[in-house]
Order: structure tokens, then sequence, then C-alpha cells
């Protein structure tokens, strides 16, 4: 009975041990290349096969349920809830698209995010929201202070970095220094007087 409970534990161990490589594996590959990534890539980081990876997370989505809070959720809550305790109205709306572009050009698993790559992702899916959310809120807030411009309607800011997602996505990369100065033209763009 005592070899028995030894091998099962043995067995858990080693299916923990795997897990975690997988899931490590994982993060470096979505961070670095984006949620499409291949998983034979991610299998052969970690050090296991493909099947293990179904029968640990039961693919694909499963692997993302598993690591999209630390790829993704964490920085853009947290960009959301830094953006939130910025006052003035007009440097939160700076903040923020500086902010979210500056993540969409050095995470690609973020673009993948934000254009719901995976919309059977829970998880995925329920970020997207969140951060609508708060594109509502925030254009409601620049709305009212005079900040936007008045032809500048509630859907405008999600689709300005829904757009941005999918020009990183299928478009050239541009070089950090034009992506920049790029933002700049897209704050200028929407405000109701730019900044000099």
């Amino acid at each position: 009975m005592t070899g028995g409970t030894s091998a099962e534990s043995r067995l858990r161990a080693d299916a923990r041990r795997n897990a975690d490589q997988i899931r490590r594996a994982a993060i470096g590959a979505f961070h670095g290349r984006g949620l499409t990534v291949p998983l034979e890539e991610v299998a052969k980081a970690a050090g296991v096969s493909k099947a293990t990876i179904f029968n640990r997370f039961g693919g694909r989505i499963g692997l993302i349920e598993a690591v999209i809070e630390e790829v993704v959720a964490v920085e853009l809550f947290a960009i959301i809830d830094r953006a939130r305790s910025i006052e003035d109205v007009g440097e939160r709306l700076v903040y923020y698209i500086t902010a979210v572009r500056d993540v969409q050009y050095r995470q690609p698993a973020v673009v993948d995010t934000m254009l719901e790559t995976y919309p059977d992702s829970p998880s995925l899916v329920r970020i997207c929201h969140a951060g609508g959310a708060f594109n509502e809120e925030l254009s409601a807030a620049c709305r009212t202070a005079g900040v936007l411009r008045a032809e500048f309607k509630g859907d405008d800011l999600h689709a300005l970095l829904h757009d941005n997602a999918l020009a990183l996505k299928h478009g050239s990369r541009p070089s950090r220094a034009d992506y920049d100065r790029r933002t700049g033209f897209v704050l200028d763009g929407i405000r109701s007087s730019p900044a000099s």
C-alpha cells in the first residue's frame, strides 16, 4: 500500500512540475509572440509533448485561461487603475492612450486580447469588456470636461485602440520612434484643443 501511495505522490509531483513548466513556457512565449504562438513551441520550451499540454490544460483555451492574468490582465488593469487615479481628465486621457499604445507595441498578447482572437476564453473576453467599459467611462468624462472634440463619440476611443491593435497584428511594424510620434498625432486629432 505504501509503495502505491509513493508512486501516486511521484505522479502528482511530476504532473505539478509539468504544469508549472508549461505555464512558465506559455508566459514567455505569449509575452514575446502573442497568444497564437504554436503550442508545439510552448511544449518544446517546457520540455514536454504537445499532448501533455492537452492533458494538463485541455488545449490552447485552457492554457490561455491559466496564464492570461499574468500575461495581460495585470498590466492592463494597472493602466486602468493608474488612469483613474489621475485627477485632471486631460492628463488621464493622455496617460491612458499613451500607456495602452505602449503595451500594445510591447506585448503581442495584449493585441491578441484586444482583438478577442480567442473568444472562447472567458478570461480574455472579461478583460476586453473591462477595457471597453473603461473606454466608455473615460470618453464620457472627457466629453463632459470638454477635452475631446465634440464629434468624438463613446465608441471612438475603443475603435482607435482596436484599429491600432489590428495594424500591429497585420501591418508592418513601425520603429518605436515613429510609433511614439504617431501617438502624439492620435492625441492631437481627438482633443478639443491639441497640445502646443
